[in-house]
């Protein structure tokens, strides 16, 4: 899945930055897939994005990548070498990531010094319904990001307490104050990869 709208990012860019969104969850409806819909929407013209599909890789093992990465994994890898930066958007599971996600990030992170990871400038993002809004999730997710050598934005942080009419499906924020907060974190967001993405990455355009 790609978005993007316009070929100019601005501040002498040539084309839009590219960014990799990682979407924690598979699950129809989810509010995590929602709020991701809803931050690429206030991208505008600066930022394009690539959207994998997480649930298509295997669940990682040494040896069926020892004998030759699946395809699945090799459209992954191709796609965050590709990007600029990462936006992940991630529910919490048992004041953790998610399986999904964290399968994803194992599977990057191999073989060894070969990490796809490194350098990628990243952001994250989460939801739930209840109050807390995943800062377990995010914080383990911190530490994780800091062990595969990606620059993490830290403010603003964005732990919503999501319900389904505040955004819809199709990415429609229906309150005003939260859709200026998450314009204010995209513009921060494209700063932060702006200045921090690797010079010898692929460009856009």
């Amino acid at each position: 899945m790609q978005i993007g709208r316009g070929q100019s990012g601005g501040d002498g860019e040539v084309g839009p930055l590219r960014v990799a969104v990682l979407v924690g969850s598979a699950r129809q409806g989810s509010l995590n897939r929602s709020l991701a819909l809803a931050m690429m929407r206030l991208g505008d013209d600066r930022l394009a994005f690539d959207v994998p599909a997480l649930d298509e890789l295997p669940l990682f093992n040494q040896s069926v990548l020892e004998a030759g990465m699946p395809q699945p994994v090799a459209r992954l890898q191709s796609t965050i070498q590709a990007a600029d930066g990462v936006l992940i958007v991630t529910p919490e599971h048992n004041r953790s990531i998610t399986a999904l996600l964290k399968n994803a990030l194992d599977w990057l992170s191999r073989p060894a010094g070969a990490n796809s990871w490194t350098g990628k400038p990243v952001a994250i993002a989460g939801a739930s319904a209840g109050r807390l809004g995943t800062v377990a999730a995010q914080q383990h997710l911190r530490a994780i990001l800091g062990y595969l050598d990606m620059p993490t934005m830290g403010q603003p942080e964005v732990y919503l307490q999501l319900t389904a009419s505040l955004i819809t499906p199709e990415g429609d924020i229906t309150d005003e104050s939260t859709k200026a907060f998450l314009q204010g974190y995209m513009h921060k967001f494209h700063h932060w990869v702006r200045t921090h993405r690797r010079v010898d990455a692929p460009a856009l355009g």
